[in-house]
């Protein structure tokens, strides 16, 4: 059973430190390419980063580039997100999802989500 589980998540003050984790169960994440998502509330879910299958590679929401880190530990099937430099508007829920292609933005590429972990940026 394909099965991805988020934790990390918390309250942090404004200009700090969160590492989310993506736990996957049930298949290889490495064949896999995990995209991280972000829904704030009374808005859309959108993307925010994505690490591509097998090869090294990512791609980064425009807000995130500089401040958020994606990577693979593949000996543990898990994906991180590292976030530094937080700031309020990053309050959101924090999905990942995963689609046995490549990156993709798109919410419908991906058959496969976590239920999400809480991230609230607050002084």
């Amino acid at each position: 059973q394909v099965q991805l589980v988020e934790s990390g998540g918390g309250l942090v003050q404004p200009g700090g430190s969160l590492r989310l984790s993506c736990a996957a169960t049930g298949f290889t994440a490495d064949g896999y390419a995990i995209g991280w998502f972000r829904q704030a509330p009374g808005k859309e879910r959108k993307g925010v980063s994505c690490i591509r299958r097998g090869v090294s590679g990512a791609y980064y929401e425009d807000s995130a580039k500089g401040r958020f880190t994606i990577s693979r530990d593949n000996a543990k099937n898990t994906v991180y997100l590292q976030m530094n430099s937080l700031k309020p508007e990053d309050t959101a829920v924090y999905y990942c999802a995963a689609r046995n292609y490549y990156c993709s933005g798109r919410l419908n590429d991906y058959p496969y989500w976590g239920q999400g972990t809480q991230v609230t940026v607050s002084s």
